[in-house]
């Protein structure tokens, strides 16, 4: 999550929605991890990023049981498919889905982004496919617009809780800013936004390649290429130089939230309060994150913009191992570890000393030893290099063989 100096009429980023949680759709309940594998998205990827855990996720009703106040029932039992062409179509699958509905339902108006009305989507270029994950306040679905993939987050204002409702859309307004100021190809790419009465609606690029975690996963922990690994750290330490530069911090950088482009760059997303997480572990938000929280905010203590150094740490020491930090912990049980003994990642024998280095600069305990990103870009960069002569010596030595006489 971005946290960002506070704006006149918006809320402190800090605040969460302690109930936003978010699972795969799948055909049954009581599921996890295990049984979905990664938890990978039914459609390859998408780009609000899942957060997950190695736990079991809580079961839920496959169908839609979110969405039961009575503005939107009202338009699941009225509404047809063939009546929204005007507005935007959706696929068939999801005529029966009362929060799609509530959003291209032309008897609701579209309502103004304020400040960011050029953001406003136009309904008409919508088409929305299948929703793939859902949580108590909303959906992500892939779809297109204006002919491109997307990825559309809907989320539902609460009826009967007028204090969630406001929060809810304050938090929607911070989510619009941050997105919309945000312009880097190493960030995922806004697209636009939309109100209605019922329903907030963002709309970013979609990544094929789903997110990094995933795609370990789907690897069975086998560590990624060298060439590749810091070839996608560098994209990361690149776009959090940015984001850095905006005196912005994320707050939630981990491999979850780090989606892959069709070129197999790395897009940092998840900049919003109003994120997409699957709840784990069955403990609080911040539970699914301690794998790559630094200890200051484990703590609940001050912190700068170095938790995000910390975080990177981390998610250098996953792209070069290809494992899950602390996988034989709990997360609670690797906060703790971290906090009162000093635990960190076990880095291989045989890494390169320049990428050891990095790693355990960043994730040092005091956050004044760790390095701003600028420095970390010239380390990895170096790397990068080293690398790259290593594989020219390599391949050199390969094609010269040995001159024989006859």
């Amino acid at each position: 999550m971005m946290e960002a100096p506070k704006f006149a009429g918006l809320i402190d980023l800090n605040q969460n929605l302690s109930q936003n949680f978010y699972h795969k759709l799948g055909e049954g309940s009581n599921m996890s991890i295990e049984s979905y594998g990664s938890l990978q998205m039914s459609n390859g990827g998408g780009s609000v990023a899942m957060s997950m855990d190695n736990s079991s996720v809580g079961s839920n009703d496959s169908h839609t049981r979110i969405l039961n106040h009575q503005g939107l029932n009202r338009v699941h039992n009225n509404y047809s498919v063939a009546a929204s062409v005007n507005r935007g179509r959706v696929s068939n699958g999801l005529s029966n889905d009362a929060l799609a509905q509530a959003l291209i339902d032309p008897r609701f108006p579209t309502i103004g982004l304020e400040n960011y009305d050029e953001w406003t989507i136009d309904l008409r270029k919508l088409n929305m496919g299948p929703a793939f994950a859902q949580g108590a306040f909303g959906k992500l679905y892939k779809g297109t617009y204006n002919g491109e993939d997307v990825a559309i987050k809907l989320l539902e204002r609460p009826e009967h809780d007028l204090e969630r409702a406001h929060l809810m859309e304050q938090q929607f307004q911070q989510e619009v800013m941050m997105l919309a100021n945000l312009k880097h190809p190493n960030i995922v790419r806004f697209i636009g936004a939309c109100r209605k009465p019922m329903v907030w609606c963002i709309v970013t690029e979609y990544a094929k390649g789903g997110s990094v975690r995933q795609f370990l996963t789907r690897r069975h922990n086998r560590s990624v290429p060298l060439k590749l690994a810091v070839k996608q750290a560098l994209d990361v330490a690149r776009g959090m130089e940015y984001v850095h530069a905006l005196n912005l911090i994320h707050r939630d950088l981990k491999s979850d939230n780090l989606l892959i482009a069709a070129d197999k760059s790395i897009k940092i997303a998840d900049f919003g309060v109003a994120r997409i997480e699957v709840q784990t572990e069955g403990m609080t938000p911040e539970t699914g994150t301690y794998r790559w929280m630094a200890p200051e905010m484990i703590q609940h203590r001050p912190y700068t913009q170095k938790v995000d150094v910390y975080s990177f740490g981390i998610v250098l020491w996953e792209l070069i191992t290809g494992m899950l930090p602390f996988q034989n912990m709990t997360a609670v049980q690797a906060a703790f570890a971290v906090v009162n003994k000093g635990v960190r990642p076990t880095i291989p024998n045989d890494c390169l000393p320049v990428l050891s280095e990095i790693m355990t600069r960043c994730w040092d305990a005091d956050p004044d030893n760790r390095p701003p990103f600028s420095q970390v870009v010239r380390m990895l960069e170096a790397a990068e290099t080293e690398i790259m002569t290593t594989v020219r010596k390599a391949r050199f030595r390969c094609c010269v063989q040995p001159m024989t006489t006859d």
